[in-house]
């Protein structure tokens, strides 16, 4: 993912579920597991089946991220990665994390849940959290909740104290993003990914930091059942941004589908 610092603009959107929740940064690098097809592996759907397929949730407003199972499925899945356009990875320079806007602002117009009198962050604390706890006096502020992580398969418990124990990932890296055109965007479009719920998600921290800015093709999620899902989220962001990935990550989405 990319680091904390400044984040903005949100559509509102009256599509299922609501709100939303977690903490913090996203980085993404780190721990490569060779691409094996999704349904490998250990990993299991949130324990109170919560978690919402990516296929059933275009613009991420319900909670979780739910393996994608059955051939019908994960040929749908195939077929939305194969839409995906790439191109070659370009240099870093210029990349600032507030050239995203700064962080969880409210206000970032175009992505849902904007506009709401709550923040980006504890948005999502309350759309992906179970047992949701809030600030006395406040229906914003999340002080402590359950959350499954789709990324590890742990139900974590959260509290504010220790914050950077969820942290909230961008699926697609604002650093990624700057890379493949972001940075000839204009600033609020910037702002609607940084802000967008179908671009992120509430996840381990650790998981988080280990993820830094890589593609799928350097990084994925270390529970094999939700691989195919994370693709297919990935593909989702770049579709609705027009932004293309690298051709080794599209062929690692696509592996992950089956393909």
């Amino acid at each position: 993912m990319t680091r904390h610092k400044g984040w903005g603009r949100q559509l509102r959107h009256t599509g299922p579920a609501v709100m939303a929740a977690v903490a913090l940064l996203a980085g993404c690098d780190g721990l490569q597991d060779t691409g094996s097809p999704a349904g490998g592996g250990s990993g299991a759907a949130a324990p109170d089946g919560r978690a919402v397929s990516p296929l059933d949730n275009p613009d991420g407003t319900e909670p979780g991220l739910a393996p994608v199972t059955g051939e019908k499925n994960r040929a749908a899945a195939m077929d939305l990665i194969e839409k995906v356009t790439t191109k070659g990875r370009g240099p870093k320079t210029g990349y600032d994390r507030d050239e995203f806007g700064y962080a969880w602002m409210d206000t970032a117009d175009g992505v849902p849940l904007a506009r709401n009198g709550c923040d980006t962050r504890n948005d999502l604390l309350k759309l992906h959290g179970r047992d949701v706890r809030f600030r006395s006096g406040s229906d914003c502020v999340v002080v402590s909740m359950e959350l499954y992580d789709p990324y590890t398969g742990k139900d974590l418990a959260w509290k504010k104290a220790k914050a950077a124990e969820v942290q909230i990932d961008h699926v697609v890296p604002l650093s990624y993003s700057w890379q493949l055109g972001a940075a000839r965007w204009p600033e609020s479009k910037r702002e609607q990914l940084a802000n967008d719920a179908l671009n992120l998600l509430p996840v381990e921290g650790r998981a988080n930091a280990a993820k830094r800015d890589s593609g799928p093709a350097a990084w994925l999620p270390p529970n094999k059942a939700v691989r195919c899902a994370y693709a297919v989220r990935f593909a989702q962001v770049a579709l609705k941004y027009a932004l293309p990935v690298t051709p080794a990550d599209r062929r690692m989405m696509l592996e992950q589908c089956g393909g």
